[in-house]
């Protein structure tokens, strides 16, 4: 076996392995091709900067998985993955950015060659990295015998390994130095620019004892009445007094995530958002007590929304969402929602982030939880970080 540092056991990629193929059982697939770089890692341990050229992991009836992708890549992979080199396939350069072939030919050559061509094949095809094109090929190639299998490992990666929480409370770790960095630096004037630097060196800096990875989002910091919008970034303008800014940001260490939002007022903020704060914690914790084995996604969600009702405060949409091991461009999982009609049911060590933020039209307020679902009690918080809206005179 290839002597590789991997950041879990081979027992555990064994475990994982066997629970795939007994969803693919279940599921009437024979052959699984993985091109989501998070499923590609839980399943093989691959880590690299690739996922914009055609790449993926294979999973036949036996056998560990194949890593399949760009050659340059296939030796990234011999550096990451357990598998031994014969479990490393790769197409040439002149398959890339190219009109004349595409790299699902060569995967289909693969196939053939497996002798695995004929059998049912399992794509993610609501996926980021599986493009109609790629699917045309493969279906141009081999006829159509696929399914489709988005979700297939998105679902066995929701409830976490020991090593995988051991990670994710390093990233809440990092995430709290995060925060408190940027309660240090942020003032009026400074450019916002100056601030996201900082945020990026606490990031990937980490602790003495372990660093940080970049996260599969970055820093999104609007100020003013552009935090009344979800996902703006930065700018280099001059941060102005007398204005609220929310901090969405994550901490991660081996791609495990640890989002954790906060919001600061620069100067005495009005009522209507000292108020808001007063019923997102409110919520918060009505939410986290609801966080529980055999209670459901939705009863944590009509909890937090029970108390916004409550106070008037309007809010729609899902309040949350799984999280751990990812890759850009999103750090949660796609499986589950936090929202009043999902009733996917806890189970312990599933770990998701309460997304409580509220979006006015003049102005916006993130106060969030990343939370770990605890055998007998209340949902644990990963990271210990002060749970309020700071305010800076």
């Amino acid at each position: 076996m290839p002597n590789v540092d991997l950041p879990f056991l081979r027992t555990e990629y064994a475990e994982r392995l066997a629970k795939t193929r007994i969803a693919m059982d279940a599921g009437g697939i024979d052959v699984l091709f993985c091109c989501d770089p998070s499923n590609m890692a839980w399943l093989t341990g691959y880590d690299g900067w690739s996922f914009y050229v055609h790449q993926g992991v294979i999973i036949g009836p036996t056998g560990d998985p194949v890593f399949w992708g760009r050659a340059m890549d296939a030796v990234g992979a011999s550096k990451t993955v357990y598998m031994d080199q014969s479990n490393i396939t790769a197409y040439s350069d002149d398959y890339v950015m190219s009109s004349e072939r595409h790299a699902m030919q060569h995967l289909a050559g693969v196939l053939r060659d497996l002798g695995w061509a004929g059998l049912r094949m399992g794509v993610e095809m609501e996926n980021y990295y599986y493009t109609a094109k790629a699917h045309a090929v493969l279906n141009d190639e081999l006829g159509d015998r696929f399914t489709d299998a988005t979700l297939l490992v998105n679902h066995l990666r929701g409830v976490k390994s020991e090593t995988e929480l051991l990670y994710m409370r390093r990233a809440a770790r990092i995430v709290e130095n995060m925060h408190a960095k940027i309660f240090e630096v942020f003032e009026p004037g400074k450019r916002k620019n100056e601030v996201v630097a900082d945020i990026y060196h606490t990031a990937i800096w980490g602790t003495e004892e372990f660093g940080g990875d970049y996260a599969a989002i970055c820093p999104l910091v609007p100020t003013g009445d552009e935090a009344a919008a979800a996902h703006l970034t930065w700018s280099d303008k001059p941060i102005p007094n007398n204005s609220g800014t929310f901090f969405e940001i994550a901490g991660c260490h081996r791609r495990y995530h640890a989002p954790l939002c906060r919001t600061i007022w620069l100067g005495e903020p009005p009522r209507d958002v000292s108020f808001a704060e007063e019923v997102v914690l409110e919520g918060i914790a009505a939410g986290i007590d609801k966080a529980r084995v055999g209670n459901t996604a939705g009863d944590v969600a009509r909890a937090f929304y029970a108390v916004l009702q409550k106070h008037g405060v309007p809010r729609e949409g899902r309040c949350g969402y799984p999280i751990g091991l990812s890759y850009p461009p999103d750090w949660g999982e796609r499986t589950y929602s936090i929202r009043t009609d999902d009733e996917t049911e806890f189970q312990e060590n599933m770990t998701f982030h309460f997304m409580t933020a509220l979006w006015m039209p003049d102005w916006g307020l993130e106060i969030t939880e990343p939370l770990r679902i605890q055998a007998e009690a209340a949902a644990e918080p990963l990271a210990d970080y002060p749970r309020q809206l700071f305010v800076k005179n």
